[in-house]
């Protein structure tokens, strides 16, 4: 069938079964988005900002386990959309990003908007493409979808020229790929499975250590079932909350910086740890030459570059977490004596007991952690949770009781500030019936403001809970902690009217300061069904904890802080 490249763009995404694309059109890809105006089988949403896009893209792809999908235009268009290939990249989230190009004979002319979307991406993509050819075209949209779904999942550049979108071309989309140099190994192999599991039935203080490749694989339930036959303790990464669900008797909680102390001792005083889709990313290890020394190593990822790059391993998997652990439970029914473990999990236990996640509440001031607690308190499992970057991201990892995966949805890798509000609108759209509760802070929600307006348009109901102190408040601890207070350009004391913000951009804002009108607030925006905004004012200088000095080793934690 003959068509032209634009036409093809939207066929594909027709193919691959896409219900939303976010976007933002410019003058290179105004072709693409002629048959976007003719099409009725997918919606798209007209973000405000390019990187908006790209991350409610995202956040759609991390809720519903779709490859996600944004379009951008040439330029600037596409510079904007850099940050949000960048947090996709980070996180393992697949994406099909499609941008706009001067056409072919321009290419390298310094034309009007035209950078090398090519070269910029390709430190922050999982594989990206310049057409130039509409014969190829077909096949590199196919293998877009393909490569971003497949494996470790990644966001997936189509850069295509303007002339090549309104060149007309034979299309034929491909049934399947195949790519020669591209095979994932999901399997495992099962020597080294054999041996993992003789090493789980030889250890003393096993632990299971969950990376956000355990929600990517869908993997819960097995993971749950492994922790409960082998009786074996669990911690969970940031990007892991709501794997084993927060009333787990196995989870003892989350490890790193931020993470609670009998988390850190068992990753400290662990004899085997398991890691099932965790990278060791600097945040959850803290010292290298301390990191787990007493414990011998399995590692299961589909992806072999993680596998070793951080930590020396002593029995590698490659392979996709789900399969794998549902092979070590064939090998572990019926063999592993669960009582093996009581005197590991007591002593964990009594760890928790002796220094649990807590906080010091107050009726004078509103404390930032009674927020988190309250609203899992008035909404729980009905509410998807997504953040933007800082105090408030950690105090929602800490104290929401997650209870499945895919129900937080946050920045880890990279650390967006300005994810959160556009993360909602793609969270919202993918699942319409959950509650999207958006937690930020006052920095971070300016970041990407306008997309107020986004979601006033498409009537995509999402909460935002600002936990205001006035502060860049993870920045302004480091400060107080390592800089003797010296608040080099973190006060933000000078703040907009939030109330009327919110509400010029279509919403419905509420100013507090007291629990009450928290509650009442909450309990009326979830009852209002449209965009609201609730501005809390928190205590100043609250501060996160525990917390492990970058570059200190996990058992070494501050558990407590007093002003000199």
């Amino acid at each position: 069938m003959k068509m032209t490249g634009a036409q093809m763009v939207c066929e594909a995404i027709i193919a691959e079964g896409v219900k939303y694309v976010f976007g933002y059109p410019g003058g290179a890809i105004m072709n693409v988005y002629d048959e976007v105006y003719k099409q009725k089988a997918f919606r798209h949403i007209l973000t405000r900002h390019e990187q908006a896009a790209v991350h409610a893209a995202d956040a759609y792809a991390r809720v519903s386990g779709e490859v996600g999908v944004a379009m951008v235009t040439s330029g600037p268009g596409f510079t904007n959309a850099v940050t949000g290939l960048a947090t996709a990249y980070a996180d393992s989230v697949p994406l099909v990003v499609i941008s706009g190009q001067v056409p072919l004979s321009l290419i390298g002319t310094d034309a009007f908007q035209e950078v090398d979307a090519v070269g910029i991406s390709r430190a922050c993509t999982k594989h990206n493409y310049l057409v130039r050819d509409i014969k190829d075209l077909p096949r590199i949209l196919k293998e877009a979808f393909y490569i971003a779904r497949s494996g470790r999942p990644g966001p997936v550049l189509v850069d295509i020229p303007k002339d090549i979108t309104g060149e007309m071309g034979e299309f034929e989309y491909p049934q399947s790929v195949d790519i020669p140099t591209y095979k994932p190994n999901y399997k495992g192999n099962a020597r080294q499975i054999k041996k993992a599991v003789e090493a789980i039935l030889k250890a003393k203080k096993p632990l299971l250590y969950i990376g956000g490749g355990a929600v990517i694989s869908d993997a819960y339930q097995e993971i749950r079932e492994l922790a409960k036959i082998a009786n074996i303790p669990a911690v969970e990464t940031l990007m892991a909350r709501g794997v084993m669900g927060h009333d787990n008797p196995h989870l003892v909680g989350m490890p790193g910086m931020h993470g609670n102390y009998a988390s850190n001792m068992a990753m400290s005083e662990s004899d085997l740890i398991i890691s099932l889709g965790a990278r060791f990313d600097d945040r959850v290890t803290g010292k290298l030459s301390e990191f787990a020394k007493y414990a011998d190593i399995i590692h299961v990822d589909i992806d072999p570059a993680n596998i070793g790059k951080i930590i020396d391993i002593d029995y590698p998997i490659v392979g996709d977490v789900k399969i794998v652990v549902n092979k070590l439970l064939e090998r572990l029914r019926g063999v592993v004596n669960t009582s093996r473990y009581d005197a590991w999990n007591a002593i964990l236990k009594r760890y928790n007991e002796i220094h649990p996640l807590t906080f010091e509440d107050s009726n004078d001031v509103i404390k930032p952690q009674w927020v988190i607690k309250r609203i899992g308190e008035l909404v729980g499992d009905r509410a998807t949770v997504t953040s933007d970057v800082g105090q408030h991201q950690m105090w929602a990892a800490q104290f929401y009781p997650f209870s499945r995966p895919r129900q937080w949805i946050n920045s880890g890798g990279l650390g967006t500030m300005g994810y959160g509000l556009p993360a909602a609108i793609g969270a919202k759209m993918a699942d319409f019936d959950k509650i999207v509760i958006n937690v930020t802070g006052d920095g971070s929600i300016l970041m990407n403001i306008q997309e107020l307006v986004t979601a006033s348009e498409y009537n995509i109901p999402v909460i935002n809970v600002m936990l205001n102190n006035h502060f860049l408040g993870m920045v302004r601890q480091w400060q107080t902690f390592f800089y003797d207070k010296r608040y080099s350009e973190t006060d933000l004391s000078y703040q907009p009217n939030w109330k009327q913000l919110v509400e010029a951009c279509g919403g419905v804002g509420y100013d507090i300061t007291t629990k009450e009108e928290f509650d009442n607030a909450l309990n009326d925006a979830i009852k209002q069904n449209r965009v609201a905004f609730l501005n809390v004012a928190v205590d100043r200088f609250e501060n996160v904890l525990p917390m492990v000095p970058a570059g200190g080793a996990l058992y070494n934690m501050m558990l407590e802080y007093k002003d000199k």
